[in-house]
């Protein structure tokens, strides 16, 4: 019995996908539940399981290729107890009953080279038939793709060499498209930057206090919960106390009106291979030092594993981000529309300061906060930045709410 897989069906914000990877060519046996393909939108990559035991019988459209929700992408036989051959399994695209995208290419049969070189069987659809065509023998090729995966472009580049790599003296280039999560970045940051009247201020804290107390605390506190006390839940928890005592940082603009939010949902910037994410954690104000971890921790694995959903991101009322992770040390972000202000932190450097008339050295570290001037005056984003520095200062505030 011949089983449709579809694209899933697409939030109303999110028009199509780019079938990003295959991760089984026709003819290979597939298990219920195992994925069958990512597929990229301009929030995240989906991953597409197979619903039944069987054999992926027919791919419709390759790696590159745009649907659209609920189009027909594969047809699985149910049940059949091993692999046919894969020429026996050959796309026949122009038999396809649905109707393709715009800009969607169907696959049409292709003839598979005399000779498969060895190591070769494993490769994404598009990078093996490249390799077999070029007769590269892709084990001997140094992988750029998610997790070291050998690609298209990989192949073409090492045939481009003579084989070789990248020799030295050689003048290498590489012109790759955009993935639709770098090109929605570019977007936003564009958006940002045309529509906001951003500002940044800048201040200084002594994270010695808050050291002191992961040192003497952080052991029990692993214990306890399960998970390690870091520097972003001190940071998350100091910004929604203090978005709460200054909510207009917590708002936003729409159109002529501003939008105060009695909640505190702030987004965490993540870093993957695909670019910046922004998973929220909602209701922080209400949430303690270990709920934050854990999910903070849950959010890092699933944008690792490019298993963020896309209600893992929507929302939102507030960022921080922490170049500090790369090294930076001071930095002046990006506002994420249509949330007005974002709080960067950075690296932490021992630097001498003067405290109580003595010069001694203390764990520094430059925060700044990026706004909307249209709506948050600079006196107010200054009193935000004194307030989290306060807190941080003197981390038994946050206990008492302070």
């Amino acid at each position: 019995m011949s089983t449709e897989i579809k694209v899933p069906v697409l939030p109303e914000s999110v028009s199509d996908a780019t079938i990003a990877t295959w991760h089984k060519k026709p003819g290979d046996a597939v298990k219920r539940d195992e994925n069958l393909v990512d597929l990229e939108t301009d929030k995240v990559v989906l991953e597409v399981p197979s619903p039944v035991d069987g054999v992926l019988k027919e791919i419709k459209f390759e790696e590159g290729a745009t649907v659209t929700s609920s189009q027909l992408i594969a047809i699985v036989e149910a049940g059949a107890a091993a692999a046919a051959p894969a020429a026996a399994a050959a796309p026949a695209a122009a038999k396809a009953d649905s109707a393709p995208a715009a800009g969607a290419q169907p696959i049409a049969p292709k003839a598979e080279a005399a000779k498969v070189p060895a190591g070769n069987d494993q490769l994404p659809p598009g990078a093996r038939f490249t390799a077999n065509k070029e007769g590269i023998d892709a084990s001997q090729v140094e992988g750029t793709g998610r997790k070291g995966a050998v690609t298209k472009e990989d192949i073409l580049n090492y045939a481009k060499s003579g084989g070789v790599g990248n020799a030295a003296g050689a003048r290498a280039e590489e012109r790759v498209p955009m993935t639709r999560i770098r090109a929605r970045i570019a977007e936003r940051l564009m958006q940002s930057k045309n529509s906001i009247a951003m500002l940044t201020s800048f201040n200084e804290v002594n994270l010695g206090k808050v050291m002191a107390m992961r040192k003497e605390l952080g052991e029990s506190f692993e214990k306890a919960n399960g998970v390690k006390l870091g520097f972003m839940s001190f940071f998350a928890k100091a910004a929604a106390n203090a978005l709460q005592r200054h909510p207009v940082v917590n708002a936003s603009v729409d159109g002529n009106d501003i939008v105060y939010h009695g909640y505190a949902d702030i987004s965490i910037a993540v870093s993957t291979d695909k670019g910046l994410v922004t998973p929220v954690l909602r209701n922080v104000e209400r949430m303690g030092f270990a709920d934050v971890e854990k999910a903070i921790g849950d959010y890092a694995k699933k944008a690792r594993d490019g298993k963020l959903a896309l209600e893992d991101l929507q929302g939102g009322t507030f960022t921080i981000t922490n170049g500090g992770t790369f090294g930076s040390l001071m930095s002046t972000p990006i506002v994420n529309p249509p949330q007005s202000a974002i709080l960067g932190m950075h690296a932490i450097k021992e630097r001498a300061i003067v405290e109580n008339g003595a010069v001694i050295a203390a764990p520094m570290m430059y925060i700044a906060l990026s706004y909307d001037h249209r709506i948050i005056d600079g006196k107010d984003a200054v009193l935000f930045l004194v307030d989290i520095k306060n807190q941080l200062e003197n981390p038994h505030r946050m206990l008492l709410g302070m």
